[in-house]
């Protein structure tokens, strides 16, 4: 088994000792290749922290951290920057497509900065996956939330990453277009071998990964495999009731 991502020893403190806020305690985690994992846990958890910090988008107070065989501590800021262009992919919440360019232009973004041509059969793939094939000639002011959203995972998934992270990339939707985002992720796993982790609270979300893992005050307390929407609201109810 390899991992696409993994973490040992992920701490990451905010503030002094006199006011001091743990976001994560002590983590070890890995991330399967071609595997969707959703990441859990009640408000003030630290599940974007450790999406953060696993993405190499915000550096831990302590701990490694490797993508694939590289360990994010030891690159210098450019080799970083290099690192989150080429070998993963982001989708957030809000779609960050830029207004003037078309769909088609604004998935092709990545390789443009990068100097580098698209692989074409795997361009063609992802446009199949995402269906908006008819649409890539629109910009983003011409296109629904869902589709500008799928539009955000294509560019996501261009440059073939390494890991695709998710933080809450349904928030914007609505349930019909969440669905359609959510069944491309799934495709993206099933069918161009993409690893996907993704941050959520929505338990039907979830529901569509391989795997969930929980997480309560900076920890990772549960690893649910094969989830169901009611298994998850069920574990998160538990979560929740013992926060309080």
């Amino acid at each position: 088994m390899t991992f696409a991502v993994h973490a040992r020893g992920l701490t990451k403190t905010f503030g002094s000792d006199t006011v001091r806020v743990v976001a994560l305690d002590n983590v070890d985690v890995e991330f399967t290749r071609e595997r969707f994992t959703a990441i859990m846990g009640p408000s003030g958890s630290g599940k974007s922290t450790l999406m953060h910090c696993v993405a190499g988008l915000d550096q831990p107070t302590e701990g490694q951290v490797w993508v694939g065989d590289t360990e994010l501590s030891v690159l210098s800021d450019d080799r970083l920057t290099d690192l989150r262009r080429d070998r993963i992919g982001f989708v957030f919440q809000a779609f960050n497509l830029l207004p003037t360019l078309t769909a088609l232009e604004n998935i092709l973004l990545p390789l443009d900065l990068a100097g580098r041509r698209p692989d074409r059969a795997a361009l063609e793939a992802i446009i199949d996956a995402v269906g908006l094939r008819d649409r890539l000639g629109h910009r983003p002011s011409q296109l629904s939330g869902g589709q500008q959203q799928r539009v955000a995972c294509a560019r996501a998934l261009v440059t073939k990453p390494d890991v695709v992270f998710a933080d809450e990339p349904t928030g914007a939707l609505d349930s019909a277009a969440s669905a359609e985002l959510l069944s491309f992720l799934r495709r993206s796993v099933d069918e161009l071998g993409q690893t996907v982790v993704m941050v959520t609270h929505d338990p039907a979300a979830a529901a569509y990964a391989d795997r969930v893992l929980f997480l309560a005050d900076g920890r990772i307390v549960g690893d649910m495999g094969d989830p169901t929407a009611e298994g998850v609201l069920d574990r998160m109810k538990s979560l929740e009731t013992a926060a309080r």
